[in-house]
């Protein structure tokens, strides 16, 4: 298949400083701005930089695609160590917009028929990436539940457990702040005959079904938080117990050794 009929979508960082990315990116280039997309046209191709950190490329090729994410990065909040790809071919020419075998045929070439396709594919790498992030939380973790059946207790500090339950609450934290860019995007709502488009890209990579498969996995990581915090209370009131022990044992001793003297 030719390079130019390449469809490249990128993960790139957390999210972009997108009003000034923006400005920069419009007193440069020919570009356009619809909500929280910029539309932007790069050599001989269209680029879509949504502003949670993903970019979707049509007919850019690699060396080109280098450059323009070396003038995004002082933009970009949080790149990211590893990032999330994904590829798609296209043509144009159908009868019928569709999609199958990750090639996505058209019936137009109208840019808004892209940017309505390029929502569902950025949402899906941005999804990709939750679940990377979330499938690496749970994994690194394993150890605690499996610590927990075997012999009672995690085996961690009283620290580590407070460091380990803030590390959790991080990676859950932000993931539940960004989940809305996960629901159908407003843009539908101003073009709402669109919306089939985005449909036939949602359907395809399966999005809500990916969604409803992460939610248990926060719910899993939730379950472990909250195991973590009860050991956690188990342990401060353990302390607290063997503290008042002591007080009393001490006091005991103090009472026998006070009332020897007296006696003698």
């Amino acid at each position: 298949m030719p390079q130019s009929n390449l469809i490249y979508t990128l993960c790139y960082c957390a999210n972009f400083e997108f009003n000034e990315l923006h400005t920069h990116l419009n007193q440069h280039y020919d570009s356009n701005r619809f909500r929280n997309v910029i539309e932007l046209k790069w050599k001989q191709g269209d680029v879509y930089i949504f502003d949670y950190g993903v970019v979707v490329f049509w007919n850019v090729d690699p060396y080109d695609r280098h450059d323009l994410l070396e003038k995004l990065t002082s933009f970009s909040n949080q790149i990211l160590m590893q990032l999330i790809e994904d590829e798609f071919t296209f043509s144009i020419g159908g009868e019928v917009p569709s999609i199958k075998n990750d090639h996505i045929s058209l019936n137009c070439d109208e840019p808004l028929v892209r940017l309505a396709l390029s929502h569902g594919l950025a949402q899906s790498t941005k999804l990709a990436h939750f679940e990377f992030q979330v499938q690496n939380t749970i994994n690194d973790t394993a150890y605690i539940p499996k610590n927990i059946a075997d012999t009672g207790k995690s085996k961690l500090s009283a620290k580590a457990l407070s460091k380990l339950r803030g590390h959790l609450f991080i990676s859950k934290s932000n993931i539940m702040l960004n989940y809305d860019l996960l629901d159908v995007p407003d843009f539908f709502w101003e073009n709402p005959e669109l919306d089939s488009l985005y449909g036939i890209v949602s359907d395809y990579l399966e999005i809500k079904q990916r969604i409803e498969v992460l939610s248990k996995k926060l719910e899993t990581i939730h379950e472990l938080f909250e195991m973590m915090s009860e050991e956690q209370k188990h342990k401060h009131s353990s302390l607290l117990e063997w503290i008042i022990i002591w007080l009393i044992t001490f006091e005991v001793f103090v009472t026998i050794f006070h009332d020897l003297l007296g006696y003698i």
